[in-house]
């Protein structure tokens, strides 16, 4: 319990803090720094507190906090209101999705109608994983983003410098989150839910260009909806349930709890940027790069899929549950397909984030144990290596003032040490041993046999994930010249960071048998790709993860340089060949995108159609 409680408010420390370090980059720093120590080590002493133990309720006296909840909701719709106020009149919708579901919630807890509860705190081996993720991914690119974002204004110079904001949002963003896992209350969940809504408003909009405010807009009414689904459950649980205790309401008969389990699945999807509300997360990309690193890996959309996770034995074995699965599969499928077409790495990633999501989806829809064991996995393994990527693309935007893939071409050559780091991260996302290829095989044999309609999803959309991911390391590894590396100079405390996450992509493979042992198995009672002889498996994974580098070091001084072969019309001019006309051409090498098959002009539109009629599907089943 305290450990929680300080997670839960120890953020809002440095939350404040921040506000009065404007463009004070020392005091930024060390503020980040020793709270992010703190924020880990609490993470670290909850795990270690919980190892061998089952879920514990905490029971607490929580009149005085309920009343602090609901004047926070107040001050959030409050918030919502005034980010509304310039709104023009045909969107008067927006506004209105507040009203609505802060109104209903504020009227039950003002009259008296929310019941009594005493079980506020949970926590389990689920939230354990989730708290570690959340602080150690988390805080990395929180240190990160310190000098990020001194360099993002030394680059652009016409936006004003409110780092100091946006790093108390990531803060913030902490205590939404750690009040997200900890909490058993569906209202309290509810208050912490919509605050992360309101950090992603204030990182999206950063820029305050209108591309911006109109995708932070966007994100906003986007989540709204969800929010809203969320709110008309919490009023299902208190007039129909009595009860707003989560783990009691998952113990109830199914037919009694399905309407707003689902609601609560269409809030945590909503969130979790699957289709059709993907588009909030893509154009959330025009924010500086930790703010996309920490939508995508340890906050928001993990904490859509961890609401779905923790509802998913209500799914097991309905047919409204099949069809959230058929939802997570239709956009792990259609996210991995629309990135082949995709040049713009912050896109890829984003695109690769729904599909991975999707898989996690899928897996929670099916609600066995078996299948839950494999989306923690896949939360595990995906946070560290996705936080990865994005950051180290964001340096690469620092120093080459670039997002597009064809331009990290031979990146090796000239910026050696970044380029390690991302090699690191795209391997972690699909090659073996690394943790979302182990993961996926884990679904895999988790799904062998539910349905012969999952493995082929699984299948295909991983297929096309290595299609991708190939494409973009070879680019990145490419050597035509020999060209003497150039140091970088330009990245400082952002190493703390990168040097972190990609250290953290390679111990999560070497300890994945102690995850299994230690949180998986003693909640699910199974792992995946699991040997019971954790040693001779921890043996094997070291060795896997030496011999690359190994032979790579072996072999180093021994690599012969030779130019292009060009079908062997070179010209002195080592750039140009002969063509067929008898001209000198410049020769290039350059990725294939397959726009014509795989474009998000082609896809997308269909996807969101097709996924629409399955959420009004899924509603129509819920008593099936």
């Amino acid at each position: 319990m305290d450990w929680a409680t300080f997670l839960i408010l120890f953020p809002l420390i440095p939350t404040v803090l921040l506000l009065f370090t404007k463009k004070n980059y020392e005091a930024q720093k060390w503020i980040v720094i020793i709270s992010s120590i703190l924020i880990i080590a609490g993470s670290i002493g909850l795990a270690i507190q919980q190892v061998g133990r089952g879920g514990d309720f905490y029971y607490i006296n929580a009149h005085a906090v309920n009343g602090l909840v609901v004047f926070g909701d107040i001050i959030v719709a409050l918030v919502f209101l005034y980010i509304c106020r310039n709104l023009p009149y045909k969107k008067y919708w927006i506004p209105l999705l507040v009203v609505v579901q802060y109104g209903l919630v504020i009227f039950y807890d003002l009259t008296g109608r929310m019941p009594e509860m005493s079980r506020y705190i949970y926590i389990d081996n689920l939230t354990v994983i989730m708290g570690l993720v959340i602080a150690i991914v988390g805080c990395l690119i929180a240190i990160y983003a310190v000098g990020y974002m001194k360099k993002y204004h030394h680059h652009h110079h016409g936006i004003e410098d409110r780092s100091h904001q946006f790093i108390s949002a990531i803060f913030l963003f902490f205590f939404a989150m750690f009040g997200i896992i900890f909490s058993n209350s569906v209202a309290w969940i509810y208050f912490f839910w919509e605050i992360t809504t309101l950090c992603s408003f204030i990182m999206i909009s950063y820029s305050r260009t209108e591309e911006a405010k109109n995708n932070a807009m966007r994100a906003v009414w986007m989540l709204l909806l969800g929010g809203l689904a969320f709110s008309f459950g919490i009023i299902y649980c208190a007039d129909t349930l009595k009860s707003l205790d989560l783990q009691q309401i998952l113990t109830m008969k199914k037919a009694l709890v399905l309407v707003p389990i689902l609601l609560f699945c269409f809030a945590g999807m909503n969130k979790a940027a699957q289709f059709p509300f993907g588009n909030w997360l893509l154009g959330a990309m025009v924010a500086p790069t930790p703010s996309s690193a920490l939508l995508h890996s340890s906050t928001m959309v993990k904490a859509g899929v961890y609401l779905v996770i923790r509802c998913s034995p209500i799914l097991q074995d309905t047919a409204a549950g099949a069809i959230v699965a058929i939802i997570g599969g239709v956009s792990f499928l259609a996210g991995a397909a629309i990135a082949i077409s995709q040049r713009n790495s912050k896109k890829v990633l984003a695109y690769s984030t729904i599909a991975n999501l999707g898989l996690i989806i899928l897996c929670a829809g099916v609600g066995t144990p078996f299948t839950l064991s494999a989306a923690l996995l896949l939360i595990i393994f995906h946070a560290v290596a996705k936080a990865l990527m994005f950051i180290s693309v964001g340096s690469v935007d620092n120093a080459t003032y670039s997002q597009d893939i064809e331009d990290m071409y031979g990146m090796v050559s000239n910026m050696p040490m970044l380029a390690v780091v991302m090699v690191i991260g795209i391997s972690g996302m699909f090659l073996a041993p690394f943790g979302m290829l182990i993961s996926k095989m884990a679904v895999l044999e988790a799904l062998a046999t539910r349905s012969p309609l999952f493995p082929p999803i699984v299948i295909f959309g991983g297929s096309m994930m290595l299609f991708f991911w190939t494409k973009w390391m070879g680019h990145l590894i490419a050597v035509t010249n020999k060209v003497p590396p150039k140091l970088n100079k330009e990245i400082g405390i952002e190493w703390i960071g990168l040097a972190g996450l990609a250290i953290l992509t390679i111990v999560t493979v070497i300890i994945y048998p102690l995850i299994g042992e230690w949180w998986v198995i003693p909640m699910y009672g199974q792992c995946p790709m699991f040997s019971e002889n954790i040693e001779l498996t921890i043996g094997i994974m070291i060795v896997m993860m030496i011999l690359p580098p190994l032979s790579f070091l072996i072999h180093w001084k021994n690599l012969v340089y030779t130019e292009p072969y060009l079908s062997g019309v070179n010209l002195e001019d080592k750039t140009k060949f002969l063509s067929s006309l008898g001209t000198s051409k410049e020769w290039s090498f350059k990725n294939y995108y397959l726009e014509k098959y795989f474009s998000e002009g082609k896809l997308l539109k269909p996807t969101i159609i097709f996924t629409i009629c399955l959420w009004v599907l899924m509603f129509f089943m819920e008593n099936l």
